[in-house]
């Protein structure tokens, strides 16, 4: 790298600094999210395969299968001019994913409250809180109702994934993800439209990290990814006329699968790795399975190593242009689960034997 590229590079950094760190906080906020609810859903009924689909790799196959056809789906009906079918598609999808983020949240305030409403008025209050924090989205989705329900959100998804597959099925599904991303991004270039389509109807399907106080993002234009490459100031350069300030740089966005993939390999090494050393989470009690120091380790190990992902994937977005975010993100996570789970357990313990059916 020359030094007038790495100039450019470390001022850009230093320019956006606060929204880079601000959506840092975001990824690690959902993961932990995630961390702390998961025991409230880990039993069999909520494996989305069961128990024997946990180690079968074509539920991987599936998935991806589904997350590309997903894309072509809302792409194609973006085109046609469906835009309200989009939402509703979007909207339903992310209420229930928000549910099951709201439903633990409030078991908590209401066991610190003393306040008993049953399964069923729980239940009930929850889709209330839900339905109304979707009305609000609806409404008026400013950034700050967007990345609040973007966390819950990511949080959920990142629990329910988490559990329903071992550590080496996620990392299957990371590594293929990630190729995808990268062809996604820079071949085929589909993610960008995506992401402009989600961006144009505000919907939480990423986070957005304002680089001010005054920014909006219920002003925010469509076509963000593509003026992206012109959002970097260029101070080596001799001044020119001015130009018209490119559309989407006063905020930087990522997208929810950037931070459930990460998270889902966070969620499977505290559930289905050998639970050594003492026990360090504890807090729901009752039937809940308690989380070991061994996997709780390989997965804050795993979060560490996604967040210098994270930092690496930063350096490319300060470049000013739109990057696929999975094979840093992935790949460093992964990183961070091989050299932890060593470490914490040993080698032989981070395989788990999986068959394609």
């Amino acid at each position: 790298m020359a030094d007038s590229e790495f100039g450019e590079i470390m001022a850009s950094i230093r320019d956006q600094w606060v929204s880079m760190a601000g959506m840092g906080v975001m990824f690690t906020t959902s993961i932990l999210m995630g961390v702390f609810i998961q025991p409230f859903y880990n039993f069999e009924a909520m494996r989305a395969f069961g128990e024997e689909g946990t180690t079968e790799a074509g539920n991987i196959v599936f998935e991806l299968g589904m997350i590309f056809l997903f894309t072509v789906a809302i792409i194609w009906l973006a085109r046609k001019g469906l835009e309200m079918l989009i939402k509703g598609i979007v909207f339903f999808a992310l209420g229930y994913s928000l549910l099951l983020a709201i439903l633990p949240i409030f078991s908590i305030l209401a066991w610190l409250l003393s306040i008993d409403v049953g399964s069923n008025g729980s239940f009930a209050v929850c889709l209330s809180i839900t339905v109304a924090m979707m009305y609000t989205l609806h409404k008026f989705p400013e950034w700050y109702v967007v990345n609040t329900v973007g966390v819950l959100v990511g949080s959920g998804v990142i629990v329910m994934l988490g559990i329903a597959f071992v550590p080496v099925l996620i990392i299957l599904f990371m590594i293929l993800a990630a190729v995808y991303d990268h062809w996604a991004v820079n071949g085929s270039k589909h993610m960008l439209e995506l992401a402009d389509t989600m961006i144009n109807l505000k919907l939480p399907v990423l986070l957005v990290a304002p680089k001010n106080t005054s920014y909006t993002f219920l002003k925010q234009e469509a076509d963000v990814m593509g003026s992206a490459d012109s959002a970097v100031e260029m101070p080596n350069q001799e001044p020119e006329a001015p130009k018209r300030r490119p559309k989407g740089r006063d905020a930087l966005f990522m997208g929810l699968g950037d931070v459930i993939f990460p998270g889902m390999l966070v969620i499977s090494s505290i559930t289905f790795l050998p639970d050594t050393g003492p026990v360090v989470f504890d807090f729901w009690g009752g039937t809940t399975q308690p989380v070991h120091l061994g996997p709780m380790l390989v997965g804050f190990g795993t979060l560490l190593g996604g967040l210098l992902g994270y930092a690496a994937l930063m350096t490319q977005v300060a470049r000013g242009r739109p990057q696929a975010g999975l094979p840093l993100l992935n790949g460093g996570s992964i990183l961070g689960y091989l050299v932890s789970g060593t470490i914490a357990l040993g080698i032989d313990q981070l395989w788990q034997d999986i068959t394609f059916l």
